[in-house]
């Protein structure tokens, strides 16, 4: 318990250092997010995988707080999806060459002796989908990292229930160091996580989670699996259901994700994350007492249907008229003009 409490304040100081460091490095560098209305840097997603990884290492170094099998692995694992991130970061990467990556570390760590080889591969692909989610996740200050920080305390309570002590603890850590991390993101944000540390978060979530569903009933598990990350989950469904209504290309960005949606109805981006952040508690809480049986299966099927009711209210927010109109007025500007050249 003591050594969990010095492990938690020592990657929460570590990480807002290494963060401070990092915009300052960032800055020089030129590694900065020019997709949102100031150009932020980056690199923050670097300073919360080196506290994980340094705190972590040393209880597990040191013998105070082994991590036990497979924890380490996983969190090497998702070290190194979190280096392809810092690849993207700090160039190019095309997405699915992240995706791929991100596949091949969920490959490592999902646990197929327990789960078999068909739940196996649909908890791969849930990794890789919940690492991508969170990254999406990431396009509002303070966002990502309040999720984060819930969410890993969730997780970390299941696998508390399940006596996997040495996962606690990494999730504990992983904690700490979002939450220094977010003491320089909140809005106003000096420095943006990135996809080096909303892959890595994402990663190491899903993959804790479904470490510790295994052994349990498949469809149970696949509804507190989606309540302990119902916010990533309908960002994603709000997304990719807009954008092929509105005709666009997935890969193709844009304002139309749950913060930007609600900030559009008024409120600042505090609000917006505030109220996030209490839409990811109650649906982690559901998650975590479902878990362990306080909660029936019917507390899940709430989170899914308060979760669709919000997509499908913020559907009708417009995002896209005023970019659409432009770009039909321009196609009708370009057409009239072939028609007179001939």
């Amino acid at each position: 318990m003591l050594y969990g409490i010095l492990a938690a304040a020592s990657a929460l100081l570590l990480a807002a250092v290494l963060t401070a460091l990092a915009r300052t490095l960032a800055l020089r560098l030129g590694v900065l997010d020019r997709r949102r209305a100031r150009p932020t840097p980056l690199l923050g997603g670097l300073a919360v995988v080196l506290a994980t990884g340094l705190v972590a290492g040393a209880g597990e170094w040191t013998g105070y707080a082994p991590l036990g099998d497979g924890v380490g692995a996983l969190l090497l694992a998702g070290a190194g999806v979190g280096a392809l991130g810092l690849v993207a970061d700090a160039g190019r990467v095309k997405a699915r060459v992240l995706v791929a990556g991100t596949a091949v570390a969920a490959a490592f760590v999902v646990p197929y002796g327990e789960l078999g080889f068909g739940a196996g591969a649909l908890a791969l692909l849930w990794i890789v989908f919940v690492a991508v989610a969170f990254r999406a996740l990431d396009h509002a200050d303070g966002l990502v990292g309040t999720v984060g920080v819930l969410t890993a305390f969730g997780v970390s309570a299941c696998a508390a229930v399940e006596l996997m002590d040495g996962l606690a603890v990494l999730l504990s850590v992983l904690a700490a160091a979002l939450t220094g991390f977010l003491m320089h993101n909140w809005h106003p944000a000096r420095i943006a996580l990135g996809a080096c540390g909303s892959l890595f978060t994402g990663f190491v979530l899903a993959a804790s989670a479904v470490v510790v569903r295994s052994g349990h009933e498949l469809a149970p598990s696949a509804g507190v699996l989606f309540a302990l990350t119902a916010v990533a989950g309908a960002d994603v469904l709000l997304v990719v259901v807009s954008r092929r209504m509105a005709g666009r290309p997935l890969s193709r960005g844009g304002p139309d994700h749950l913060a930007h949606r609600l900030r559009r109805l008024g409120l600042t981006a505090r609000g917006a994350a505030v109220l996030l952040g209490a839409g990811a508690f109650g649906a982690v809480l559901v998650g975590v007492l479902a878990h362990g049986g306080w909660v029936a299966g019917a507390g899940l099927w709430w989170v899914a249907g308060v979760a669709l009711m919000v997509v499908l209210g913020l559907l009708r927010v417009p995002v896209y008229g005023p970019r659409r109109a432009a770009t039909v007025q321009s196609a009708q500007v370009r057409a009239a003009l072939r028609v007179r050249n001939g």
